[in-house]
């Protein structure tokens, strides 16, 4: 009998191995037909948006406003978010007018959808190069993607791509900077990344000095791992060093906690609002988050988890500090069917229309959108200057792209009773957008718990 025969399988399994790499591969050349398909497609909404902005004397606003437009139609349709699909029609443009051949070269299976991701994030550093030289760079970069994986031509690719380069390296740099930012990415259990995108040089510092910083936490402790104990902030602010747990976190911890606090806490370098050798106000600025909790988890009866509002869930724990700390709270009364909010009841604020509005809506009311309603803007759904009153009824939080999208293109929207917002797109499509329930429960008490009208005391 043959050795191998065991592991090999019988000659009907080779067979059926055989039948299911033929259905696979029948089904990869589907999906790229498809694939394709859809990039020609969103490609072609681009061209279309940019047409539409031809002849405005404010081609570059006039154009972003008709791109906006036509990403919140498809997004109606494909069901994500108008900026998710403004960013694949970018990309897709990006590919039919700069890479016709890699489109090609997916299209005929000579390249995979991973090689292309490959050559057009190396061509981004063509950006100034003739379309000669782009071309060049292109038929090179397909004849070496057609012999190996993405993952193992990237790197070659890359490296081809520099050569082709118009621009100095350390002009792109330049310009690479200028794009530095700051952004969060929800993740899950109430954890989330919050991700920096800087210069290599800063970044490294910044982790080194973290590391530092950690070590010598670290080192600090007395044998047996009972060194300083850290509150719940990781700022140290414990009772006393009887009452608490020896500090047994991990260096990649202790350096996430070094980091929080001096965001939080920490002063910026470079200050405008500083006079002389004084300190200036900003920074005193403090982080602000809006976030629902149940009643009964604030009371400790359940550790139900609350909403960031924008984000995700966090633990009850985290909720009762925060409501333990902040200055001013909100009683939110909700219906008990459908969870939209009824009413309001804050104490220590002078705006009832804008803490009722911000408890009803909690993000931006265009559909899709999550962007919390703290960092939206109350727009009037009849507009102000055309007589709508500012009233409950009249009144929603919008962000800024989609408050100006309202104003700038052919979307339309009306506030129907409840806060439940209409919109129409330019195609006559109508996407309801009903109040947002709190994905929290507000449920009252069950038999035996004892109950009370009166306020948590935070």
């Amino acid at each position: 009998m043959d050795e191998y025969s065991g592991s090999m399988g019988s000659d009907a399994d080779v067979a059926a191995l055989a039948s299911i790499v033929g259905e696979v591969e029948a089904a990869v050349v589907l999906l790229t037909a498809a694939q394709v398909a859809e990039v020609r497609a969103l490609a072609a909404a681009g061209q279309l948006a940019a047409r539409q902005a031809a002849g405005s004397p404010a081609v570059v606003r006039a154009h972003d406003m008709a791109l906006r437009s036509v990403a919140a139609e498809l997004g109606g349709v494909l069901r994500v978010t108008d900026r998710t699909v403004q960013s694949r029609v970018d990309e897709a443009c990006d590919l039919v007018e700069h890479y016709p051949a890699t489109l090609v070269a997916w299209e005929t299976g000579r390249i995979t959808r991973g090689h292309v991701r490959v050559i057009t994030d190396a061509g981004s550093v063509l950006v100034d190069a003739s379309p000669e030289r782009r071309a060049e760079f292109e038929a090179v970069a397909i004849s070496r993607s057609e012999r190996d994986t993405p993952n193992r031509v990237r790197s070659e690719v890359e490296i081809l791509a520099e050569r082709f380069a118009e621009r100095s390296f350390t002009d792109r740099h330049r310009d690479a900077a200028a794009e530095r930012r700051v952004r969060v990415v929800p993740g899950s259990a109430g954890m989330s990344d919050l991700i920096a995108t800087l210069p290599t040089v800063i970044a490294d510092g910044i982790l080194d000095r973290l590391t530092q910083q950690a070590q010598t936490i670290v080192d600090a402790r007395e044998p047996g791992n009972a060194g300083s104990a850290f509150g719940a902030n990781g700022t140290g602010d414990a009772a006393s060093a009887g009452d608490s747990e020896p500090d047994r976190r991990r260096i990649d911890q202790v350096r996430a906690d070094v980091f929080s606090d001096l965001l939080l806490s920490g002063a910026p370098a470079l200050d405008p609002t500083a006079t002389g050798d004084g300190q200036g106000s900003l920074g005193a600025i403090r982080a602000q988050v809006q976030v629902i909790v149940p009643a009964l988890t604030l009371l400790g009866v359940d550790d139900g988890p609350a909403d960031l509002v924008g984000r995700s869930p966090i633990d009850a724990d985290t909720a009762r500090c925060l409501a333990g700390n902040t200055h001013s709270w909100a009683r939110v009364l909700t219906d008990p069917v459908e969870g939209t909010v009824l009413a309001v009841d804050r104490y220590r604020t002078p705006w009832p229309q804008r803490r009722f509005l911000r408890a009803r809506d909690q993000h931006c009311r265009f559909p899709g959108c999550r962007r919390a309603a703290i960092r939206c803007e109350i727009d009037h759904t009849i507009d102000a200057a055309k007589g709508g009153p500012t009233a409950l009824w009249n009144l929603a939080h919008l962000c800024q792209r989609h408050h100006s999208m309202k104003q700038f293109t052919r979307w339309k929207v009306r506030q129907l009773p409840g806060g439940v917002l209409e919109w129409t797109s330019p195609t006559g499509r109508i996407y309801r957008e009903d109040a947002p329930a709190p994905p929290v429960a507000f449920a009252p008490a069950s038999t035996g718990t004892c109950a009370t009208d009166e306020p948590p005391p935070f």
